[in-house]
């Protein structure tokens, strides 16, 4: 599906004054991609092809888009010698509106430590040198792919850790479910939606929303849907009778789907007693008799305080045993899952909670949806794009700033803004990944390969490629969850 929007008018507006105030001269400009830090040490590279795909791959400019963009950018400027439809002009006789730039990157599911380069672009040809920073607004975007793929897998890396001290071996084969993807209504559109939602599954493969796995089949070949889920409730379903029917709504749930994973929100009215004297005395029997997982939702109050005194009334009323770790764990007809306030330092909160009362974390399963696609920004992992090199009247220039900024005692201090000189490559040695320039370091090969030149695309990776780039542990899942006969859950 190719866009509809208008390639020429897919930059920021004071670029298109770039081409005149380059230095005279100039016939190259290279720039790279990077996360210069921010909330995690390291950055999972995700989203670039889906990029290339849908707005940069062929033909991409035409007559028609460059007088619709001459007319807008008219009245954007309010004067004539701005905007010069002769740049786009020439991309469209001599490439037939195809991008003359190259774009380089580390393999998509690459997880790179900060202040490293992930991508670079340039100019194929002298006269589009304005061209590779003109791309700069619409490439910098996959900060947001990248940044919700790392946050997911920061996740991940939490559950495994804490499975790892508290969870049956057996339990282990369910982790890919335990983080679910409720993020599709708070997202700011249906494209964010299917990137933020793509990344997530780069990591678990809970979901309800259905645009990730649109997006990794669609741009990245998946070979199967891999966001899953399981009916559930809403708190239209349960308050659908009143507070006195809620009993009877639940027991309809349960009837409806006798057999595998139904899930319930229970804090329409009083998530306690809904434990205490629905679930885990008057229902108890029909849940100890299913061939399935009862999933219980708290979905209000504070998270660890909540969720601590839920476990307390259901380890309580349906008993528990103890696993080999010396933890407690729920009839495997039993499962909680919080979805509500959950973020990444809460999960961590959360887990160190139940640890500390004795409770496994195989008893738990999590739903995020803001804090997943949406509470995120360019800043998160302070994503940069900047200019290391050009050629200037012939000559190779290094570019680079480095700002002094004054730090909270008063004193000058070089700014962690200081961006690269040069051409980069990035290489991995014993000690890991390292950023260096591109003439340095013969015995090491550049782990970023071409991707788009001269507006093809090169070296596609499909989903499963990236799922295997990116994995923190491995584990043999298959895809549906079914209780076992030894009291855990596996996929």
């Amino acid at each position: 599906m190719k866009t509809q929007e208008n390639f020429v008018l897919l930059a920021d507006a004071y670029k298109y004054s770039h081409h005149k105030l380059y230095y005279p001269g100039t016939t190259k400009i290279y720039s790279y991609l990077e996360s210069r830090g921010g909330q995690f040490n390291e950055t999972i590279f995700f989203g670039l092809q889906y990029f290339l795909k849908y707005y940069l791959e062929g033909k991409v400019i035409t007559k028609e888009k460059i007088d619709a963009a001459e007319e807008f950018l008219k009245q954007v400027f309010g004067r004539t010698d701005v905007f010069d439809r002769s740049k786009f002009d020439y991309i469209l006789e001599k490439y037939n509106g195809r991008l003359p730039v190259r774009i380089k990157a580390v393999p998509e599911g690459t997880v790179v430590p900060v202040n490293n380069v992930l991508m670079t672009i340039e100019n194929t040809d002298p006269e589009c040198f304005w061209l590779s920073n003109f791309l700069e607004t619409l490439l910098m975007q996959v900060w947001y792919p990248c940044t919700v793929a790392t946050v997911s897998r920061e996740v991940r890396k939490i559950v495994e850790e804490y499975f790892e001290e508290t969870a049956s071996e057996a339990s282990k084969a369910a982790i890919d479910f335990v983080l679910n993807d409720f993020g599709f209504r708070g997202a700011s559109s249906v494209e964010s939606a299917g990137l933020g939602g793509a990344a997530h599954l780069i990591n678990f493969m809970g979901s309800d929303t259905l645009m990730g796995s649109v997006v990794a089949q669609r741009y990245y070949d998946a070979q199967k849907v891999y966001g899953l889920s399981v009916p559930a409730t809403e708190h239209s379903v349960c308050t659908l009778l009143g507070e006195e029917g809620e009993r009877e709504i639940f027991k309809h749930i349960l009837k409806t789907f006798p057999t595998g994973i139904v899930a319930c929100v229970s804090d329409s009215f009083d998530i306690f007693r809904a434990c205490s004297d629905y679930w885990g005395t008057e229902l108890k029997d029909i849940v100890l008799s299913r061939d399935g997982v009862l999933v219980i939702r708290p979905d209000s109050g504070d998270p660890v305080f909540t969720l601590l005194r839920v476990f307390d009334i259901l380890l309580n009323k349906f008993g528990y045993t103890i696993n080999e770790k010396g933890y407690k764990v729920l009839p495997p007809q039993v499962r909680v899952l919080q979805g509500d306030g959950v973020n990444v330092q809460a999960i961590r909160s959360i887990y160190g909670a139940l640890k500390v009362n004795g409770i496994s974390a195989e008893n738990l399963l999590l739903g995020m949806g803001g804090a997943l696609l949406q509470k995120v920004d360019r800043d998160t992992q302070k994503f940069a794009f900047k200019c290391s090199y050009a050629e200037v009247n012939g000559k190779p220039v290094d570019v680079q700033k480095h700002p002094v900024e004054v730090d909270s005692h008063g004193k000058l201090v070089q700014s962690f803004k200081t961006s690269k000189a040069g051409q980069l490559k990035l290489i991995r040695t014993d000690a890991g990944y390292q950023t260096v320039r591109k003439e340095t370091s013969p015995g090491y090969e550049d782990q970023m390969i071409t991707v788009f030149e001269n507006g093809a695309i090169i070296n596609t990776i499909s989903f499963e490629e990236i799922r295997e780039r990116a994995v923190v542990a491995p584990y043999n899942i298959d895809e549906k969850w079914a209780c076992t006969e030894n009291g855990g859950m596996k996929l």
